[in-house]
């Protein structure tokens, strides 16, 4: 099984820099490698100098707003393998639109939208060239596609130098790519509430900004370490409604069927997959409702419950627990309609099902 998000990216990036006569400078750069089989026979040691020369970027300023006050952003979508061979990408158009956004949230210039696509289909094309890309396998539909394969493809910012508290004028767009498979490994699905704040009303919790994951991440890892999957984070004011998981979106059927999920507000991340499943749903004839919900209501009203995002694709929740009361879901197995919605997904995204909603675009046009 392929671990998800190993650093050891692919031969080809991109780099664009917004120059003080506001353009995009755009460049491709192919990284040192060799063929992705010859490198896989290397010795651990070899191939480990090969993957720190690709994962350097030594013309980056060390010293600057991002890695001093974690002024970034950044976005994650993939590209999955299809029968034919070909790679389609899950949704690019809603990436770039977010990240467009998530800069503007920021106060930087703005990486349009139209620049994203075209990059982001120029990088997984190149590196598909020189064989660095998964191979669609048969094995994976007997799974729901749940073990499958993907190119996971990472675009962020990176700022020009500085010390000072200041925002950034002349960022750089930076976009890797690196395979990636199965976000949860297995083992339990039980969330764990947890008594840490994600974001505040009037902050930057809408943005996908990266100081947002410091408290994701020391959550989860509180989370683990008590023997939990995944962290879950209620709102900031009153510590009673649900918002999101630590790097997901959350979602409760209810006992009559209704999809309930947070409502964006500037404390909720705009998820794609979100976005994707509320379609879903409506489209199979669920009512859906997009709303606060509170603790009492999903421990004595929930049936079922998943988390969503790019990474952990649709991943149900068996149980959550706050303090010393825990609710389990439908007796702690994945539950009818979230199997269906993940089916549903996984199935559009590798080729299985036809892509009614156009939501797959191929990386060679």
């Amino acid at each position: 099984m392929a671990k998800s998000f190993s650093l050891a990216i692919y031969p080809w990036v991109y780099l664009a820099k917004y120059s003080k006569d506001k353009a995009w400078e755009e460049k491709y750069q192919e990284k040192p490698h060799l063929k992705m089989d010859e490198e896989a026979k290397l010795s651990d040691e070899d191939r480990e100098q090969y993957i720190q020369k690709r994962n350097s970027f030594p013309e980056l300023p060390l010293v600057n707003y991002t890695t001093q006050y974690g002024m970034g952003c950044f976005e994650g979508l993939k590209a999955f393998p299809q029968k034919d061979g070909s790679l389609k990408i899950f949704r690019p158009e809603e990436n770039g639109k977010r990240m467009e956004r998530s800069m503007e949230g920021l106060m930087m210039p703005a990486y349009p939208a139209e620049y994203f696509l075209k990059a982001v289909k120029e990088v997984v094309a190149k590196n598909a060239e020189i064989g660095f890309a998964p191979v669609y396998d048969p094995d994976w539909e007997k799974d729901d596609f749940i073990y499958g394969h993907a190119v996971y493809i990472r675009p962020f910012t990176y700022t020009e130098p500085g010390i000072g508290v200041a925002i950034s004028s002349n960022p750089w767009v930076v976009i890797i790519s690196t395979g990636v498979g199965s976000y949860f490994q297995g083992g339990t699905s039980k969330a764990l509430i947890s008594n840490r704040v994600r974001a505040y009303p009037g902050g930057t919790g809408w943005i996908k900004c990266d100081a947002n994951y410091v408290t994701s991440a020391l959550a989860k890892r509180e989370a683990e370490s008590r023997g939990y999957m995944e962290a879950i984070f209620l709102d900031a004011q009153e510590h009673k409604y649900f918002e999101e998981g630590s790097s997901s979106n959350i979602f409760f059927i209810l006992k009559d069927d209704t999809v309930v999920t947070p409502a964006l507000q500037d404390t909720i991340l705009p998820g794609i997959t979100r976005k994707t499943i509320l379609t879903l749903a409506k489209d199979k004839g669920l009512k859906v409702e997009e709303r606060k919900i509170a603790l009492e209501e999903a421990f004595s009203e929930a049936r079922e419950v998943f988390v969503s995002g790019t990474a952990a694709g649709i991943s149900f929740i068996e149980s959550i627990t706050y303090g010393d009361k825990t609710a389990v879901f439908n007796n702690g197995k994945i539950g009818e309609i979230t199997h269906d919605f993940l089916k549903t997904l996984k199935g559009i995204q590798y080729g299985a099902i036809e892509d009614s909603y156009n939501w797959m675009t191929p990386v060679k046009s």
